[in-house]
């Protein structure tokens, strides 16, 4: 209420509600962008245009989680038009557009009811419910404080680029794991079978601890960043120098 006057602001559907007429063709022929109605006492009286810029570094982190082959979806609460004209600029297969923060957060329980691993990166209010739901919450730095309490990890800034290193981490720092556990199963199963046909002897036993035990080591420094390699070859070169003292 201004001055005695109702003053409306919104979408299409808000005006369409109270009963204003909007002509078909107002505030149309504007691309990747989305129109804020504004209405006095039941009269139109014009629209505010507003254009998003997409992020110079989206495109380039949108590329690399294609890369990775994950499947990414474009939940936007904008119109159909304003989506399709983003999703198809940073290269998104998948969009869904005109969403309201309860639609955002049926979207993301359906994907995890298929029993999808789903992340969800969001940055404003209408995020918050999703980024609950989802398995893993993502928030930009400089969201809203309400998206960023209800994330479980918070970029620093709003680099995209920052998840996709985060992600490549994860599956470099996972199949490291993977590598590492499996070598531990081939070589206790090669000391049982060579202990059951008589062949492992204490100095036999203790070189093949020792080794394998380097090899692991060696092979969780890959995720050491490059200065800190050295730093951990040293280590187990001395490492090894306390084994073969003890098998002495």
């Amino acid at each position: 209420m201004v001055g005695g006057a109702t003053i409306l602001v919104g979408n299409r559907a808000l005006m369409a509600d109270r009963g204003i007429v909007i002509p078909g063709a107002f505030a149309t022929g504007y691309d990747a962008s989305s129109e804020v109605l504004v209405a006095k006492d039941g009269r139109l009286l014009g629209a505010i245009v507003i254009a998003d810029t997409v992020r110079p570094e989206a495109r380039r982190a949108m590329d690399e989680i294609n890369r990775m082959g994950i499947r990414s979806i474009l939940l936007t609460g904008d119109t159909k038009a304003v989506a399709e004209i983003v999703a198809r600029s940073l290269g998104i297969k998948e969009f869904e557009a005109d969403l309201l923060p309860e639609a955002k957060l049926v979207r993301i329980k359906a994907l995890v009811a298929e029993g999808r691993v789903v992340a969800m990166l969001g940055d404003g209010i209408n995020d918050a419910p999703a980024l609950t739901e989802a398995d893993v919450g993502v928030a930009m730095g400089s969201g809203t404080d309400v998206a960023r309490e209800s994330a479980d990890v918070v970029l620093l800034g709003n680099d995209l680029v920052k998840f996709t290193e985060t992600l490549a981490v994860a599956r470099w720092t996972r199949r490291i794991i993977w590598q590492n556990f499996v070598g531990t199963i081939a070589v206790d199963a090669l000391g049982i079978v060579l202990a059951a046909f008589g062949f492992l002897n204490p100095l036999l036993a203790a070189f093949i601890h020792v080794a394998s035990e380097m090899t692991f080591i060696l092979n969780s420094a890959r995720l050491l960043p490059a200065a800190d390699r050295s730093g951990a070859k040293a280590a187990n070169h001395a490492l090894g120098a306390e084994h073969r003292a003890e098998a002495a």
